[in-house]
């Protein structure tokens, strides 16, 4: 499943995830309040009260890039990090380019051409893309103040691996961001690793709950909360999901 992200279809798909207008997004209406679901993991969800000057980021599992652009407004210096080696393609276009002209679904064999265009007041120079696993972080990337994890965690072989593996990636006070739709599929994640949504010893295991008994002994909860997020397939079918947003803050 994992190569799927390789294909032009994932790329296009996620260019108009990530980039996409309400026009292109929405030909017929519906819920806008699931748009720019990207953008919204930062505006809505980190707090930049809590930055020191000079921050670092990380977007893991950044795909074409959108999440790790808008932290760049927040951080001094951001890194990108997704596995497929396309998606860091063309997000590196984007950062060299800050525009790129894509084709996605219309209807069959029909597409339609679109323009992927980064905010202007972005300075795209803050951020680098690298391809990487997320459960193998090499300690040599260094440490970060803020570290954002979306629509990630239920597409990992082993994610309790990379929560525990990306602990000492990020400072003392530096915030962790989870956001996920909790879809936790065999085709992705053996059922042995999921998080949640299941039954153990005749009792339901929740993600919230899982997260929590990993992280709750170095981390602080700062905030939790419902993300509503689109993804077009094409112009009559979409995945419209409902993701979970917490927010945890690493203790000194």
């Amino acid at each position: 499943m994992a190569n799927f992200y390789e294909t032009e279809k994932a790329v296009s798909e996620y260019l108009l995830f990530h980039y996409g207008t309400k026009a292109d997004v929405l030909p017929f209406g519906g819920p806008e309040a699931a748009l720019n679901y990207p953008a919204r993991c930062v505006s809505e969800c980190l707090d930049i009260h809590l930055l020191p000057a000079q921050a670092r980021g990380l977007d893991l599992g950044c795909a074409v890039g959108r999440a790790t652009f808008e932290l760049a407004r927040h951080c001094e210096t951001v890194v990108g990090i997704d596995f497929s080696q396309r998606f860091v393609e063309v997000a590196t276009v984007l950062r060299e380019a800050g525009t790129m002209i894509f084709s996605f679904a219309d209807e069959g064999e029909l597409t339609r051409k679109a323009t992927a265009t980064l905010p202007p007041d972005i300075e795209r120079e803050r951020v680098t893309f690298l391809q990487g696993d997320a459960q193998t972080i090499p300690a040599s990337i260094g440490q970060f103040d803020v570290v954002l994890m979306a629509n990630l965690i239920d597409r990992l072989q082993n994610p309790m691996q990379c929560l525990i593996g990306i602990e000492p990636c990020i400072q003392a006070g530096g915030q962790l961001i989870i956001t996920s739709p909790y879809t936790w599929l065999p085709e992705y994640t053996p059922k042995a690793h999921w998080l949640g949504g299941f039954l153990r010893n005749n009792q339901q295991v929740h993600t919230f709950d899982t997260l929590s008994e990993i992280l709750l002994p170095r981390f602080e909860l700062l905030s939790r909360k419902n993300l509503p997020f689109l993804i077009r397939e094409h112009a009559r079918k979409y995945q419209w999901s409902i993701a979970e947003a917490t927010v945890w803050r690493k203790k000194s």
